[in-house]
């Protein structure tokens, strides 16, 4: 057990505050020397263990086909280690790159495995781990099943072996699949030679401080979970934004666009954590079961029949414009993209949850690249006052109270209400109430792949996404991804650097809203 850095002045307030070491592990990376892995995985991995949550019966072999020694591979992670946020020291940084292995390989021939179930062996037996042996798939999504057959095919994957003792998992990478049908085929492989309790599908937006923090705030709070319903709540609004177009990602964006690429996962998991109802307890599968539960009462656009369709969800293209004061190019002539391309860079979405809970309450959900600011935010509007006190000084109306979850590109809550403020006897005022997690708890936040990394070591599948949920999602948008396939029209152009575009503030405006701008709390 470790307990975690806190504030000294929050010690007495904090609760339950302590973390679980990971238990013994194997760890095998495929794609070990590519830019996930060197920017997010490896820094994390780190970091685990310079706070003493690393088991020290611990070794990752990392494999690819990329020619690199044990020891070539070392200096390789040690570069990526050391340019990431938080400094690891020196002693630690050795400690770690000890046990990190390297072993270059075809993806496609068996022969790998059985080199890869080899060296396992020889480096579990070096570091006495006795724990699972952990597959981290880190590679372009065409070669998921390639590796998943072989793994399975090897023995590796240990699924037919009863008397095993090794509990062995798999941890998969988003886009799961592009479509239904590729997502259905992906997870039959996969559930060929891996039991679901085995599988961990990652989403890195689950691992973020204030992701997490929305169930703890509607169900740690008394005052919180009673008005979370359309009784009390106007809409919620969801926000992903990028500043960044589409970089050295332009091969694969132009195939898969931003509903692909951000709304049928990061948005829709953060709709359901916002909207699920409470589940029997802090259970992996009982968290799982209402999210799910959630994301099926969405309902469903139907794009070629119901006329309102076409209006609940839009999309744009980012075109030329300037970014913080630089030029920055229109999607279609950033290089590797078609310059005839129609895939979207933004979709704007009202969605509607046919419950008890949220009935006729909107969901605005946003996502776009090359936008004013970097910004992702959950914020819940709650209804006006039924009466105003105040209608003979002219406040007949008074602004709404507002809840904000700020998740990038600092964490952290605000809340919004009327107050007093010193003055006159009727001297009102709004003002926002603000936590920072940075500035309560000081230092750098963990990184999501930290939180992420752990708990598939531990075996906690609660902030990784099962199938039947991914299911429901693709099945939401599926009619969507048809209508936008066969319309000849390209979608409409916003200028990089927007907040907006009209399309997408005519989803509210037709509501007799707006939104509420980019870090608007």
């Amino acid at each position: 057990m470790a307990t975690r850095e806190i504030h000294p002045s929050l010690a007495a307030l904090d609760m339950v505050c302590v973390e679980t070491s990971a238990p013994p592990t194997a760890m095998v990376v495929f794609g070990a020397s590519g830019d996930l892995v060197q920017r997010k995985l490896l820094p994390s991995l780190a970091e685990l263990h310079r706070r003493g949550l690393l088991n020290d019966q611990f070794c990752l072999l990392g494999c690819s086909r990329s020619e690199y020694s044990d020891e070539q591979y070392r200096k390789l992670a040690a570069e990526a280690i050391q340019q990431s946020a938080r400094a690891v020291p020196p002693d630690k940084l050795a400690e770690f790159l000890d046990k990190v292995y390297y072993l270059s390989g075809d993806y496609a021939d068996p022969a790998t495995y059985a080199r890869i179930e080899s060296r396992l062996m020889e480096i579990r037996r070096k570091h006495g781990v006795s724990g699972c042996n952990l597959y981290y798939l880190s590679v372009p999504p065409l070669l998921y099943e390639t590796i998943i057959e072989r793994l399975g095919s090897s023995s590796l994957s240990r699924r037919n072996d009863p008397q095993c003792r090794l509990k062995c998992r798999l941890v998969v990478e988003k886009p799961f699949g592009r479509d239904l049908a590729t997502a259905a085929a992906l997870n039959g492989t996969i559930s060929k030679w891996f039991d679901e309790s085995q599988v961990y599908r990652i989403d890195h937006y689950l691992g973020k401080e204030t992701v997490q923090n929305i169930m703890i705030f509607r169900f740690a709070n008394a005052i919180f979970e009673p008005v979370w319903n359309r009784n009390h709540i106007d809409n919620v609004q969801i926000t992903i934004a990028e500043t960044l177009g589409v970089e050295h990602r332009a091969g694969y964006y132009d195939k898969s666009g931003a509903i692909r690429d951000m709304f049928q996962n990061h948005m829709l998991q953060m709709l359901a954590l916002v909207a699920m109802e409470p589940p029997t307890s802090f259970d992996a599968e009982a968290i799982r079961d209402e999210k799910v539960k959630l994301l099926r009462a969405v309902r469903p656009f139907n794009c070629q029949w119901d006329p309102q369709a076409g209006r609940s969800i839009v999309r744009g293209q980012y075109g030329a414009g300037t970014i913080h004061g630089r030029p920055a190019p229109a999607y279609r002539d950033e290089e590797g993209v078609a310059p005839d391309s129609k895939t979207e860079t933004y979709v704007a979405a009202r969605l509607y949850v046919d419950n008890w809970r949220w009935k006729d309450v909107p969901f605005y959900l946003r996502t776009g690249k090359r936008l004013a600011k970097k910004n992702t935010e959950i914020i819940v509007t709650f209804k006006e006052i039924p009466h105003s006190l105040f209608g003979s000084v002219g406040l007949d109306h008074m602004p709404p109270n507002i809840l904000a979850f700020q998740i990038q590109p600092e964490e952290g809550i605000s809340l919004r209400f009327q107050a007093k403020r010193p003055g006159s006897k009727i001297c009102i005022g709004t003002l926002d109430m603000k936590f920072r997690y940075k500035d309560i708890f000081g230092g750098e936040m963990p990184e999501s792949y930290q939180r992420l990394l752990l708990d598939c070591m531990a075996g906690d599948q609660t902030l990784f996404t099962r199938f039947d949920g991914i299911e429901v999602t693709w099945k939401l948008l599926m009619p969507v991804l048809e209508a936008w396939s066969k319309s000849d029209e390209r979608p409409p152009e916003y200028p990089a650097g927007s907040e907006s575009f009209p399309q997408a503030d005519a989803l509210l405006e037709a509501d007799g809203r707006q939104w509420h701008g980019l870090a608007a709390m």
